[in-house]
């Protein structure tokens, strides 16, 4: 009986034949396009897309939809990604204390000229017309030239108090989440660059498995023909192909030596590529996320930004008292102390508002000053094996079983058409 089995198989057509000998190649197809589709699946869709009848918070599948797994926890992996460069990469009062309060004052300049010149004219006019308009130009100058010449040391002072209270006034985890949940292509972007050889890899991993996957596939469908082989084969070259691809790349997470008369040395493929990735991590992060626009911009608007016009009104006021006292006698003379009182707190409260939209021309040096790009990247470089396999594992490691499984899924369903089309 056996005999006649293997007769009958052995004697199959040219034409059953070929359909048997591109099995590995339909298999090695499979593994492609599975693990392609789940690298896709893990940065898109952005949003969710499908209908959103249930769906568990912070989870990517819905009832009937899906929304990329980054996207989906953009504000965790964030802040986990934050966690990891405050606690081993950067220390911000470090960082800020580069900032020198002279140079700083020194690049602030044109706009503070432009600034006091249109806050101390405007005023003037408003609280003592007459006077202000019968004063000589050069003494009228020469209030202006007053201001400019005390705003350095009104600059340097709050700098010094600015480095000194960093913590206090800048909060570098929300801003991150902030603009990476408004803006969620930039954690893919810091992903996708960071990992973009070991996506590769993924991807091409998931033809040349299949394909072994397919041989062992051919061989078990040519003695066994029954029809729930071929789906069942597709599931397991579906979760094998990304399972594997995915271990390849971080595991081990230090160097191994296999040694076979002559010693192998191997290590987990992102793990090898610690230095290339630092810098691009570096890189992308200062350029796109942790620019100097977004660190103002984050302490003038962020929950801190009360501490910061707190610290601004003190040094504000010390300011107007020494620019307004030279005129404080012709002044409380020509309109009374009441409205000198007034006039000063204008100036007080005009020069608080007005300054932050002059901030921008500190921008180019305080891009340099910080150096965040050359700090993060050195450091990241001086991280242990297993730290920095926290770089990107993460993005995959919570839902590793999500896209396994949806590699078998899509692999069974290929299998299903597998066996209908050629069989």
């Amino acid at each position: 009986m056996g005999n006649t089995f293997f007769t009958m198989k052995v004697g199959i057509s040219n034409d059953e034949l070929w359909k048997f000998l591109i099995m590995p190649f339909m298999s090695g197809l499979v593994g492609y396009g599975t693990n392609w589709l789940a690298l896709k699946m893990t940065f898109y869709p952005l949003e969710f897309v499908g209908l959103e009848l249930v769906r568990f918070r912070d989870q990517p599948l819905g009832l009937f939809g899906w929304q990329g797994i980054i996207p989906t926890k953009a504000a965790k992996m964030a802040g986990d990604a934050t966690d990891l460069m405050t606690s081993k990469l950067i220390n911000v009062k470090q960082v800020f204390s580069r900032l020198e309060p002279e140079k700083f004052s020194a690049v602030m300049e044109p706009g503070l000229i432009t600034m006091m010149d249109t806050i101390i004219n405007e005023t003037a006019k408003k609280y003592m017309p007459t006077i202000w308009e019968f004063l000589p130009e050069g003494v009228r100058d020469e209030c202006v030239l007053k201001a400019l010449e005390e705003s350095p040391k009104f600059l340097t002072g709050f700098m010094d108090d600015v480095k000194e209270h960093i913590d206090d006034i800048f909060d570098l985890k929300t801003m991150v989440i902030e603009h990476c949940v408004a803006n969620k292509q930039l954690l893919n972007n810091v992903f996708m660059n960071c990992g973009d050889k070991e996506f590769v890899f993924i991807e091409r991993s998931g033809f040349y498995f299949g394909f072994l996957f397919g041989l062992i596939q051919m061989g078990i469908y040519f003695a066994y023909t029954a029809s729930w082989v071929l789906p069942a084969f597709g599931f397991l070259v579906g979760i094998a192909t990304n399972w594997i691809a995915l271990k390849i790349i971080f595991l081990p997470i230090e160097p191994k030596k296999l040694c076979f008369g002559q010693c192998l040395e191997f290590q987990g493929l992102f793990l090898k590529r610690q230095d290339a990735v630092s810098e691009v991590f570096a890189k992308v992060n200062t350029q796109q996320i942790l620019t100097t626009e977004n660190m103002w911009t984050a302490i003038l608007t962020g929950p801190k930004k009360d501490n910061f016009f707190d610290l601004l009104r003190a040094h504000t006021l010390i300011f107007t008292e020494n620019l307004a006292g030279g005129l404080k006698p012709v002044v409380v003379a020509g309109v009374g102390a009441e409205k000198f009182t007034q006039m000063k707190d204008e100036i007080a409260q005009r020069t608080m508002d007005e300054l932050p939209n002059n901030i921008h021309y500190s921008y180019e040096y305080s891009t340099q000053a910080l150096d965040m790009e050359r700090t993060i990247c050195k450091a990241m470089k001086g991280l242990s094996s297993a730290e920095f396999e926290g770089v990107l594992h993460p993005v995959f490691e919570e839902d590793e079983f999500k896209l396994i499984l949806v590699g078998g899924v899509l692999g069974a369903g290929v299998g299903v058409v597998q066996l209908f089309a050629l069989f």
